[in-house]
């Protein structure tokens, strides 16, 4: 009974360390539209009611706040020096450092059509989603030169995300997954639920949802991480974050993780 007794309190104290509560105000959770969190200790709330993007520590303390004035969504926070955002109202990406100051804007009006969506592949170039001409566009913007441009004629309503990564292109749409060659041959198609956006780590390309996130694989996917009933899920390389009941829960990567 005494070693039982032992492994249930090593069990228990092992499930509660797992899992710690971030100071936060419930009310900024509440309404918040999406999060991210870069790999130091930084938390990112953007609010879609005011266009608002604000930065905090891990205390909740704001260190940063970003206002514009028309809807934006930022792909990443992986390199905080250099987060690249994109408005498809404004026709432009913009670039901000790690206090949220714009350090470049690149307005697409003039060059292209109507783009619906774009994906910052490194600090010279992105991929352009072109509706009005159905083409893939990869642009060096920082020599503002079209390198390369692949037709796609396919329908892009509900589109929520695009990547771009080894010759294949990742449409993401919310009630699936489409994978593309530069052929526009389609390699492979996955049904999701309430996808929000796509994440590249490394070589894996992972799959955000409202509740879950799943590793790619050539035939099908993996869910590595799961929080049933919350309002939005994410990560960075040492931790998943969760929103759930208006708080904000942090959990260590170690394994594979199902929160009920």
């Amino acid at each position: 009974m005494l070693k039982i007794a032992k492994i249930l309190c090593l069990f228990l104290f092992c499930s509660l360390s797992a899992q710690r509560t971030l100071t936060f105000d419930t009310l900024r959770l509440g309404t918040a539209k999406d999060l991210l969190a870069d790999d130091y200790g930084n938390i990112y709330l953007y609010q879609n009611k005011d266009f608002s993007f604000t930065k905090y520590d891990s205390l909740g303390n704001q260190k940063a706040k970003l206002m514009l004035t028309l809807p934006f969504r930022i792909q990443s926070v992986q390199n905080p020096l250099n987060i690249p955002s994109f408005s498809e109202n404004a026709q432009e990406l913009k670039f901000f450092d790690q206090n949220l100051n714009q350090i470049q804007t690149i307005n697409f009006r003039q060059k292209f059509g109507f783009i619906r969506m774009a994906y910052v592949e490194d600090l010279q170039q992105a991929w352009l989603l072109d509706e009005s001409t159905k083409r893939l566009i990869q642009y060096n913007f920082r020599d503002d030169r079209v390198i390369n441009t692949f037709p796609f004629n396919l329908n892009f309503d509900n589109l929520v995300d695009l990547l771009v990564f080894e010759k294949k292109v990742y449409f993401l749409y919310k009630d699936h997954l489409s994978i593309y060659n530069f052929k526009s041959d389609k390699m492979a198609e996955f049904v999701l639920e309430d996808a929000r956006k796509l994440r590249r780590e490394n070589d894996q390309v992972l799959i955000i949802t409202q509740n879950k996130i799943q590793k790619i694989k050539p035939q099908t996917l993996e869910t590595i991480f799961k929080a049933d009933n919350s309002q939005i899920v994410d990560k960075n390389t040492a931790s998943y974050f969760v929103i759930k009941g208006n708080k904000l829960y942090l959990y260590p990567i170690e394994k594979e993780v199902e929160i009920k």
